[in-house]
C-alpha cells in the first residue's frame, strides 16, 4: 500500500510523527526544539533513533507534509 502524506505547516507538528520537509527530508520527530537557535520564527525537529541522529531547523510556517497512519 502506498504512503498518503497529508500537507500541514511545521508548527502543527507533534512528537511522534514522520514528516517530509520541503528539501525531501524525512524525519521521525523525537523531539522539538522550540525558538531555534533564540529565534521565535524558527523551531527545529530532532529525530534520536537507534539508526541516527538528526536535526532539521524550519520556519514555523514553512508548509511539509505528515504521513499518515
Amino acid at each position: 500500500m502506498a504512503e498518503s502524506w497529508k500537507q500541514a505547516k511545521a508548527s502543527d507538528v507533534t512528537v511522534g510523527e514522520v514528516i517530509r520537509t520541503q528539501s525531501g527530508d524525512i524525519v521521525t520527530v523525537s523531539r522539538i526544539e522550540e525558538s531555534f537557535m533564540g529565534n521565535e520564527a524558527m523551531i527545529a525537529f530532532i529525530e534520536d533513533t537507534s539508526e541516527r541522529w538528526y536535526k532539521r531547523p524550519s520556519r514555523r510556517d514553512a508548509d511539509l507534509e505528515i504521513r499518515e497512519q
